[in-house]
């Protein structure tokens, strides 16, 4: 089976209008697996082998960190894992060593130029900032950098999670008129979930957004922090020359100095290693990148939940009322900047501001109105009728099994026991 590293290659040459001869040659696999992938167009299922267990596993990440280091000699490392309570023997250790030191051997460095419109290399940076009131808070900083004319993007955020980081790539595609062929990351969390057999298994999410926008994401190899040296030596040129002496006051303020900062400065100055200006390479550059989708691809966490009996479903220690019709089925959740949309199929039924606290029910005064005004209706339709024809007819038989509530109830909700997003 392909990796999914070689599935994003014979996409992208696909869509650049290679023939499936050309990219079975070009990538050194059969002409059928690419037939094969081409026509499914599907990500690569990947069946998770059980490794056998070694009494050296609760303490390889220690040893790792350690060869991250220095090149410690197995003996040295023997004695700290000791006192950690390692029990087994030196000869497990030292085999474990001799493979991570042989990995390493293999990395070897050399500066490296490409192509226009071929490689862009991310990162992720962090800063302390002094707020306003005195207080001390953790900003980050997001990079992106061309690897043909150095021309970079940058933005500032308080969190890191996989939505920021896919938005951050949004803008930085925007800013810079398109997007590169292949992508370098180190392995940070958002991108890379583990790796199996050396090889890095990228997060499902971030594949489906690599797809949506035609480029081939790349991870670093372990402890070779230098192969992606275009973006973490830009990282320290940022530091130095715009963050060092900035007065922080508020994010948004701190974003527009930033954009400010990059098209003065830092993307119109001639760049020490191709001697040109920044931008005047940038220009040249600009054929060579892939061109933006139609639309932007949705970075909304997307989530199911069950309709409870009492027309609710729960998120995040709250709950939220949803038409009385769609109880007992699946509705879709997408969530972002806090605010909940809840969609059936593609049918949008409700939006919610995420409550901010804890065990609050979150309404709609239009589902109150619509569940009051159908039992009225059925009551009566139905209420005096008698004979066979209506025996055991009863208002919740015409309802789906919705939890029987007094209307009273939800007059006192209305009136102030939840809140309305109306």
């Amino acid at each position: 089976m392909i990796s999914t590293e070689v599935f994003m290659d014979i996409i992208s040459l696909h869509r650049q209008g290679l023939s499936m001869r050309a990219i079975a040659k070009k990538l050194g696999i059969h002409r059928n697996t690419v037939k094969k992938h081409i026509e499914g167009n599907t990500l690569p299922q990947y069946r998770k082998k059980k490794r056998q267990k070694s009494i050296l596993d609760p303490y390889r990440q220690v040893i790792d960190d350690y060869l991250a280091e220095d090149d410690y000699r197995a003996t040295w490392i023997l004695d700290r894992i000791r006192n950690m309570g390692y029990t087994g023997s030196y000869e497990t250790l030292r085999d474990y060593v001799r493979k991570v030191k042989e990995r390493h051997s293999r990395l070897a460095y050399a500066r490296f130029e490409t192509e226009p419109g071929r490689q862009a290399q991310v990162d992720w940076g962090d800063l302390q900032v002094e707020n306003p009131d005195g207080s001390f808070s953790t900003k980050y900083m997001f990079l992106m950098i061309l690897g043909y004319s150095r021309a970079m993007y940058i933005e500032f955020v308080n969190q890191c999670t996989l939505e920021t980081f896919l938005d951050c790539h949004i803008r930085a595609f925007h800013y810079l008129q398109g997007v590169p062929a292949e992508i370098l990351y180190d392995n940070m969390k958002q991108v890379v979930t583990g790796r199996k057999q050396g090889k890095a298994v990228f997060n499902t999410e971030f594949l489906h957004f690599a797809r949506h926008y035609n480029f081939t994401p790349r991870a670093c190899p372990p402890y070779s922090p230098w192969v992606k040296g275009k973006a973490e030596r830009p990282m320290d040129y940022v530091r130095q020359r715009f963050w060092r002496g900035y007065v922080y006051t508020s994010l948004e303020k701190l974003n527009r100095d930033a954009a400010l900062w990059l098209d003065k400065t830092a993307n119109s100055r001639r760049h020490g290693t191709h001697g040109q200006r920044i931008y005047e390479r940038w220009q040249q550059e600009l054929a060579a990148l892939t061109s933006l989708p139609p639309s932007d691809y949705d970075t909304s966490i997307k989530i199911y939940r069950k309709v409870y009996k009492d027309c609710q479903i729960s998120y995040n220690g709250n709950r939220y009322l949803v038409p009385y019709k769609m109880v007992g089925k699946k509705v879709m959740l997408k969530i972002k900047h806090r605010r909940i949309l809840i969609y059936d199929d593609n049918v949008l039924l409700a939006s919610y501001e995420e409550a901010r606290g804890k065990n609050e029910l979150i309404g709609n005064r239009l589902f109150y109105e619509q569940l009051k005004r159908d039992r009225q209706l059925v009551k009566r339709k139905y209420g005096r009728r008698k004979g066979k024809a209506t025996r055991g007819l009863t208002t919740s038989s015409l309802f789906p099994q919705v939890e029987y509530r007094p209307l009273a109830e939800y007059e006192r909700y209305a009136q102030g026991g939840g809140s309305w997003n109306s």
